[in-house]
């Protein structure tokens, strides 16, 4: 079987619809790709309906330009429902099955809830989590289509807020440095025309400004803020900056 497997990916980052990871960690997954990464994106579900796409072909058209602005080498869609996302066994499964074909070493899921916007987004924290688990369970190989095991050495968490962080319960913030990409990250979130008409111009200007507020924080001109349950550790404590 191992020998049937694609070419791994370095990293994939989550997302309950087309356009979440590009808002809360597009910037990071860009400066993975100029550092030589293999990065991919899986979208549980395809975001359809809403109220201005025309449907679910024009929301996996945003999504591929998108990915192509970021320097993403894959993006798939498990085609799971929008608006009746639930952390389920049938869908841990089948972001499991993701992670074993593509074997990451780090995964990027969505790290808060979204009130008063999708209940997906926290469902999608859950199914994420649990995924990293599923992927490395033995004596479970027809649950997982035989693929192989694989240990994901890294789960970290990005958010959708443009506001005052709220870091899950045991959770550390991080913050990357993405000087040189927020430009980059803005214009695969404009690729999202349907969610993101004129008239709701200002979701850049928080994008942009938040990004300059979490860098001021870490030190840098623009950051990313992610989450981990672990405490960050460095063994290069000159090399830190």
């Amino acid at each position: 079987m191992t020998d049937q497997l694609p070419e791994p990916l370095d990293a994939i980052a989550v997302g309950a619809h087309p356009d979440d990871v590009e808002i809360g960690c597009g910037g990071t997954l860009a400066k993975l790709v100029s550092q030589g990464f293999r990065v991919g994106i899986v979208d549980i579900t395809d975001g359809e309906p809403t109220p201005r796409s025309s449907g679910p072909e024009e929301r996996l058209a945003e999504a591929s330009k998108a990915a192509g602005v970021l320097g993403v080498v894959h993006r798939e869609q498990l085609g799971f429902p929008n608006r009746n996302l639930f952390d389920c066994f049938e869908v841990r499964v089948a972001l499991a099955k993701i992670f074993r074909r593509y074997r990451p070493r780090l995964v990027l899921g969505i790290g808060d809830k979204t009130p008063m916007a999708s209940p997906d987004h926290a469902q999608a924290m859950a199914i994420t989590e649990a995924a990293v688990f599923y992927s490395r369970l033995t004596k479970w190989d027809e649950v997982f289509d035989h693929l192989p095991v694989h240990v994901i050495p890294n789960l970290l968490t990005y958010f959708l807020f443009a506001g005052v962080a709220d870091l899950p319960v045991g959770h550390w913030p991080i913050v990357v440095n993405i000087d040189g990409h927020l430009e980059q990250k803005l214009k695969a979130v404009r690729c999202y025309d349907s969610q993101f008409p004129p008239e709701k111009a200002s979701v850049f200007t928080r994008v942009e400004a938040f990004s300059k507020t979490v860098g001021c924080l870490g030190g840098c001109a623009e950051g990313e803020l992610l989450a981990g349950s672990r405490i960050p550790c460095t063994s290069d404590l000159m090399g830190l900056s």
